[in-house]
Formats: structure tokens, C-alpha cells, sequence
């Protein structure tokens, strides 16, 4: 029996990630059918894995935060006076030892507020190796997934997003803070003990640590002891040459799918990173 396509049209967004309690269970993946917030419709793309999907560009890309239509994507969506402008897309985003809201030149000092001045988690996780990353609490285990993480141990809470870059930037002189994706499609990813490095770095740094808590508090610093989480994706089979799919070079992307890992959807013909492309008018074909 066949059936015939479905097809819908939607600006791309990060897809959506559940983790169910059961680890045995895969990560649950599901992108949006239509930007309505209020009455936001999603479809579960692991239902679709083993079937032929098809993405194509309409030539459109409209700023995720104002609307604007813009004929280049900034930051993952953005256009470029919201770039420029907006808090979330400052340099400290992606660097956030240089936060400079004590310096009174916070470009929206209340959503520094929000967003920065709460705790935050600095963990160890393995998505190509051990690295060094830091999230909000409410990002747990969210930031691990879009990473593509087949472990994730959280190792410090730390009172601001500014205290966690610090500890980040200390942990950079030994393990990685960045992910080898080509590495991570693959599959590729021997399992590691995180607690043992947990400890072995600690006390590597351990003064180091303690000069931050006497500058900031003792108590804006504390030390977790939490055991590894482990995560499985719904790939049906790993690529063995990473091919890179573009939609700015190739407006029609098509292939079966075959998993997805981190934000990337896995084809038999090439991968896509859906998060690179937020905010390009799409029709979704499967």
C-alpha cells in the first residue's frame, strides 16, 4: 500500500528534543509545522526515519526575532541590525568570560538578568571525546543533545553565566571545548570515565578553583557529585564519509533518512545541521 506525500511549508527552527526517563529509549526529535507559538503544531521526525524526505528552500529567510526579510542568516537566524543589537547575539554568547554587564554596557541589561545572572552548570560530556561546556539549568539536558553527547556529567553550579565562562576558559588548557561534529555523525565514540577525569581535573585546577571562591563566595561555586548520564539517537546507520549538505548551494535537499544526531538529520545522500539554516522558509516534503 503507498501514500501519498505530505508536504507543509515552515520557516526552519531548532528542532525540538525530548529525553525520555527510560535512557533505553532513543531521544524523541520533532520539527515545527508552523510558526505559531500559541498553536504550534510538530511533527515527530523519528517516525520518518527509514522513509525519503525531501527539504526544499522557497528563497526566503525572515529574522527570528523581528520578522524582517533578509537575504543572509546571522547567528543562526538573525538579521543583521538584530545582530548587532540584540544581547543574545553579543560576543559574551559564545565567550562568556568577557561578560561585561558590571561594566554598565550590557546591550539589554534586564535580559542579562534573565538570562545570565542565574545559575549555571559547568559539565564534561563525550559527543568525539571528552569536552568542557557550560549551560543554564533549565538547557539541562537540552544543550548535552544539540551537542550530540553520548554522555554528559555536570561537574560545578556556579552562580552567574560569567563565573562558568572562568572555569571554562581554566578546563580549555586540558580537554577540548569544542565538538569534532564529523567525528560525532560517525558514531564513532568510545565511552569514557567521566567521574575519573571529573576528579582528575579537579585536581589539576583545585587552587585555581579555590582563588575564584574566595574572589566571588564559597558559595558561588559548588562542586557536584553526580553520576553520568548516557544518551542514544535514533540512527538506523552511521555515514561513513560525512558529506555536508548546504541549502544555500543546493536549494533541494532529498534522501532517506536515516537518523539524527545532535541537530543534524542524517540522509543516505549527506548531512544537514537544521540549526545552521533557523529561520529559512522551507517545504518539508516526506
Amino acid at each position: 500500500m503507498t501514500h501519498s506525500p505530505v508536504s507543509f511549508v515552515t520557516s526552519l527552527q531548532k528542532m525540538r528534543t525530548s529525553l525520555p526517563e527510560n535512557s533505553i529509549q532513543p531521544v524523541s526529535y520533532y520539527l515545527a509545522l508552523n510558526e505559531d507559538k500559541d498553536n504550534l503544531q510538530e511533527i515527530c521526525l523519528n517516525e520518518l526515519i527509514g522513509q525519503k524526505l525531501t527539504i526544499s528552500y522557497q528563497g526566503e529567510i525572515h529574522c527570528q526575532h523581528c520578522g524582517r526579510k533578509t537575504k543572509k542568516s546571522f547567528a543562526q537566524g538573525y538579521c543583521y541590525p538584530c545582530f548587532t543589537k540584540l544581547p543574545q547575539c553579543d560576543q559574551c554568547i559564545m565567550s562568556p568570560e568577557k561578560c561585561h554587564y558590571d561594566q554598565g554596557t550590557c546591550r539589554d541589561p534586564q535580559w542579562g538578568e534573565r538570562f545570565c545572572m542565574q545559575d549555571h552548570y559547568v559539565y564534561l560530556a563525550n559527543s568525539s571525546g571528552v569536552k568542557v561546556g557550560i549551560t543554564r539549568g533549565t538547557q539541562i539536558p537540552t544543550r548535552w543533545i544539540d551537542q550530540g553527547a553520548v554522555q554528559a556529567l555536570p561537574i560545578f553550579r556556579v552562580a552567574t553565566r560569567r563565573l562558568s565562562g572562568l572555569i571554562e576558559t581554566l578546563y580549555k588548557e586540558q580537554v577540548a571545548d569544542k565538538t569534532n561534529w564529523r567525528a560525532m555523525l560517525k558514531g564513532q565514540v568510545d565511552t569514557l570515565d567521566l567521574k575519573a577525569i571529573q576528579q582528575e581535573l579537579f585536581e589539576q585546577f583545585k587552587s585555581s578553583i579555590q582563588q575564584l571562591q574566595t574572589e566571588y563566595g564559597a558559595d558561588a561555586i559548588e562542586v557536584l557529585d553526580e553520576q553520568a548520564i548516557e544518551i542514544d539517537y535514533p540512527v538506523s546507520e552511521y555515514p561513513t564519509k560525512i558529506v555536508s549538505m548546504n541549502l544555500d548551494k543546493t536549494p533541494e535537499i532529498s534522501g532517506t533518512l536515516m537518523g539524527i544526531k545532535a541537530q543534524y538529520l542524517i540522509f543516505d545522500t549527506g548531512v544537514i545541521n537544521i540549526r545552521k539554516f533557523s529561520s529559512y522558509k522551507v517545504t518539508v516534503e516526506h
